[in-house]
């Protein structure tokens, strides 16, 4: 018997235009490139397209091939597969009402398209490690005879964050050996149109003002042109098949079967590590968590080094972000060790250590290839609990001592002084972060240049983590036979400093102290990591004080909220402009990465697995709710905790895996020892 799938859609939600086009799709190549769109088939957003290409990648991400509008004839009517919403609200075609099914097939978007008695199967992937997306029609059934197709191919050429408005722009489409070559401007790069059984005809017709709602809602641009290239038809008979290939190479595989063989293969192959990994684990896992391996696949990228050919980085979040430095670091465990892939995290590791400036790793890495913004306080001391936990699972000493330099520069940087005023308080050993406006923690929104965050003097959680590195390098440093007091020394001295956390009179802790303004007690969820990390400097009755009132007032079902909703400064919707958004993005928000640090508190302090994993639960709907197959990057504070911002989220998929795994081996090793 077959197991349910994870993302399994009927007609009730595909052929209702408000339900179809809020749940979106996503597809990636390795590169930094991706396929997205709505199961409904229309744009709302400047980031949907079947071909966005990384031409530099991970960055220098282009709008190429923008979507498909089909018209099929079948049995003597017409059937129009594709919908558009124009400027105004008109919707047409409106071929969402033919859609009866829309299913992963593992990760593999798939329609079921009912045409009278023909089903139409529909299938677009990406081929890893190329600006390259397949489309592929099956004609499942049809009684009656042959299925028409007539594809209508719109295409752009632009940076992802923009929009085309196309005044008189004229490209050049020329026919080629199985499609046409777009050529969109003298300066650009040509990509391809091809078809493995389709005739293609050239076209140059702009279609204007589609409209983009969910622009419209983030304050952004919402109207975009669009040009249709070209048309391919053909004619297929009962269970053949059509494939399309668009691709930035001139001569891609254009054997549908082949092409979709290699990406079954591929995802075969990640179920496999995981299996390997984890074979208990993956053996009790509900469909929900199998979705969430193949999802977090998505993220990991090739990155450009000179000199260096394994270069490796993650992707924080689809549609937009790029490879963030502290994103990465804390996406890394379960992005790729809970997967099974140790040898992404060597790659990543050695990648990063290539970035090491003044004891800082980047922040970002611009899309218009500047060098990289080195404003993060933590991406360092997230980059030593990425090594811990591959050294945790893996026990190679061999990376630890080669990338030790790495850690004792970070640690001398941070002890002497860094960028940012970022320095050690000889009074206390704690770490002090940031001048006056900086925002350099994960906290970190600014609007109109000033941080609504800013968390200027001694954060929790950066001291946290300033404290299990200064742990995990003195561990690191045993096991290879080197000196170790100067580390044991500093590390027992914030131990005891870190005391001064504690609010007594809150019973939970300080979320910053020595501000300009003095110690803020604001209830934050970056306490929770003094109790998720392994070396918690807290008492007992502290770590158990934190994590239940991180649950009365911070915990959703999605996540945990970034403020308390009794502060004067909370807003619990993140909607409007984007100053309106970014003034509620960490102040009331909820993120879903934070579920997981709050569910290992959770069973640290009340050592009930079963409890603790119960709070990861809502995650199994919530991935057919919006980006499909996968765990989005935030949430608004309060009821129904509609989702918002980026879709597809590195960390909130690595977080919810690596705590849902360790959930279970304690529950699973409870069970073996009764």
């Amino acid at each position: 018997m077959q197991a349910p799938l994870a993302v399994d859609l009927g007609p009730e939600i595909c052929g209702s235009l408000e339900l179809s086009s809020s749940r979106e799709w996503i597809v990636t190549n390795g590169l930094g490139g991706f396929a997205c769109g709505t199961v409904a088939g229309v744009l709302t957003r400047r980031y949907h397209g079947l071909l966005v290409a990384a031409l530099d990648s991970p960055l220098g991400r282009t709008l190429l091939v923008s979507k498909l509008d089909e018209n099929l004839r079948y049995d003597n009517r017409c059937y129009s597969l594709g919908a558009n919403r124009w400027r105004g609200g008109s919707v047409s075609p409106e071929g969402f009402r033919l859609i009866e099914r829309f299913h992963l097939s593992e990760s593999t978007p798939v329609w079921t398209f009912a045409c009278g008695d023909a089903i139409i199967e529909k299938r677009v992937w990406m081929r890893e490690g190329a600006n390259t997306t397949f489309v592929r029609y099956d004609v499942a059934r049809a009684t009656a005879g042959g299925v028409e197709f007539e594809i209508k191919v719109l295409v752009n050429y632009r940076n992802f964050h923009a929009t085309t408005q196309s005044g008189g722009w004229q490209m050049e489409i020329a026919p080629v050996e199985h499609g046409l070559r777009i050529l969109p401007t003298s300066a650009a790069s040509p990509f391809y149109l091809l078809s493995d059984a389709a005739e293609a005809e050239p076209r140059h017709e702009w279609h204007r003002d589609f409209d983009l709602a969910d622009e419209r809602r983030r304050g952004l641009d919402d109207r975009e042109d669009n040009l249709f290239a070209g048309i391919f038809r053909a004619r297929l008979e009962p269970h053949e098949s059509l494939t399309l290939a668009f691709s930035t190479d001139p001569a891609p595989m254009l054997h549908g079967a082949s092409a979709l063989g290699s990406r079954i293969l591929r995802e075969e192959k990640i179920v496999e590590h995981w299996v390997a990994a984890h074979p208990q684990a993956s053996l009790d896992a509900p469909p929900w968590i199998r979705q969430l391996v193949l999802a977090a696949a998505q993220f990991p990228v090739q990155r450009k080094l000179t000199g260096e050919t394994a270069a490796s980085s993650i992707i924080a979040g689809y549609p937009w972000f790029g490879d963030w430095g502290r994103d990465t670091m804390i996406a890394l465990p379960g992005v790729a060790l809970e997967t099974g892939r140790p040898d992404l995290v060597r790659a990543i590791l050695r990648t990063y250590a290539q970035f090491l400036d003044q004891g800082m790793l980047p922040n970002v890495f611009p899309e218009d290839g500047a060098p990289p913004a080195y404003n993060t306080a933590d991406a360092s001391l997230w980059y030593f609990e990425a090594l811990r936990q591959y050294h945790e699972q893996t026990s190679d000493l061999t990376l630890v001592s080669e990338l030790f330099p790495v850690l004792e520069a970070i640690v001398d940087w941070h002890a002497h002084g860094t960028r940012y005023s970022i320095h050690v308080d000889e009074s206390d050993s704690l770490l002090h972060v940031g001048d006056s406006g900086a925002a350099l923690t994960w906290m970190d929104a600014k609007v109109n240049g000033r941080a609504v965050t800013p968390r200027s003097g001694k954060p929790i959680e950066i001291n946290a983590l300033w404290y299990n590195a200064i742990r995990s390098i003195a561990r690191f440093a045993f096991e290879l036979n080197r000196p170790t007091d100067d580390y044991t020394y500093l590390a027992e001295r914030v131990q005891v400093s870190f005391a001064r956390f504690w609010n007594a009179e809150a019973g939970c802790c300080f979320d910053v102290l020595d501000t300009p303004a003095g110690n803020d007690p604001s209830v934050r969820p970056n306490q929770i990591f003094a109790v998720s990390l392994p070396e918690s400097p807290l008492t007992p009755e502290q770590r158990a004080a934190v994590v239940n009132v991180c649950a009365r007032r911070l915990v959703t079902p999605h996540g945990l909220r970034t403020l308390d909703p009794a502060d004067t400064g909370y807003r619990g919707v993140c909607s409007g402009s984007p100053e309106m958004r970014d003034a509620a993005y960490h102040q009331g928000t909820v993120w879903a990465w934070l579920l997981g640090p709050f569910v290992l508190a959770h069973l640290r302090v009340h050592g009930d697995p079963e409890t603790a994993s119960s709070f990861l639960e809502p995650m199994a709907h919530q991935i057919s709710a919006r980006g499909l197959g996968s765990i989005g990057e935030i949430f608004e504070g309060e009821p129904p905790f509609a989702p918002c911002g980026a879709i597809a989220q590195a960390w909130s998929v690595g977080e919810i895996l690596r705590a849902w795994r360790v959930c279970h081996d304690a529950s699973f090793g409870a069970r073996r020892a009764i």
